[in-house]
């Protein structure tokens, strides 16, 4: 049986998944790639709340193209930025089953260099 991307991608996030769990201590920075956009959000699993999100479709950011490596560096330095005001700075990295390549590998990069640790 053949996948397609997007069923790797589901596979692989289940995977992870199962291994990766955030908690109000040390919250999930879970990212999101699509064709044209990226997205990351600071998560409380234990509450299943969404403590702070960042994303290309925000008007700030919105300028420029959001499908590549620029636009994810200034998204994570946005979410770190954000994270940060709001106390968070351990985070436990989500890569959404993407492979750590690429606009993912910018985005968390630019996330540490902001300042949060994971």
């Amino acid at each position: 049986m053949k996948y397609t991307r997007k069923d790797s991608v589901r596979k692989r996030h289940r995977r992870v998944r199962k291994k990766v769990f955030g908690t109000s201590e040390r919250p999930r920075l879970s990212v999101f790639r699509s064709n044209l956009h990226i997205y990351a959000q600071v998560i409380d699993d234990t509450k299943q709340h969404t403590l702070v999100a960042a994303s290309t479709v925000e008007p700030e950011l919105k300028s420029s193209s959001g499908a590549n490596c620029d636009a994810s560096v200034q998204v994570g330095k946005l979410i770190a930025q954000r994270s940060l005001e709001k106390g968070i700075e351990k985070v436990v990295f989500d890569r959404g089953g993407n492979i750590y390549h690429g606009r993912v590998k910018a985005l968390a990069e630019a996330a540490r260099e902001a300042g949060l640790d994971f």
